[in-house]
């Protein structure tokens, strides 16, 4: 996998997470067509960067076993893996432009 797929599913993870930190794995997975192992395997990675904190609530009686956090370093990470797609996607729209203009003429 190179890196900026890595990035871009690190992202991912990070954008869900923040959208809602309660969910389960299996979900989590399902939502960005992940599979389970794979999906672990980055939440590790993620946690081992000091991104996410992973809180284990095995008690709760609604059955939710983890707590996914974003930590100060993983919201600032987020921050800027979100700059960086927002420049990739203005210059790809900006070379879109440009061919159709090349082709128009």
């Amino acid at each position: 996998m190179s890196k900026n797929n890595l990035k871009e599913e690190h992202f991912d993870i990070l954008r869900a997470i923040n959208k809602k930190s309660n969910i389960s794995q299996r979900i989590l997975a399902r939502q960005l067509g992940l599979s389970l192992g794979k999906l672990n395997y980055s939440l590790k990675a993620l946690r081992g960067k000091g991104l996410i904190k992973i809180k284990n609530f095995k008690k709760n009686p609604k059955k939710i076993n983890y707590l996914y956090l974003l930590t100060p370093k993983g919201i600032s990470e987020k921050t800027k893996l979100t700059l960086n797609f927002m420049k990739n996607k203005m210059r790809e729209y900006d070379e879109l432009k440009k061919e159709i203009k090349k082709d128009a003429k």
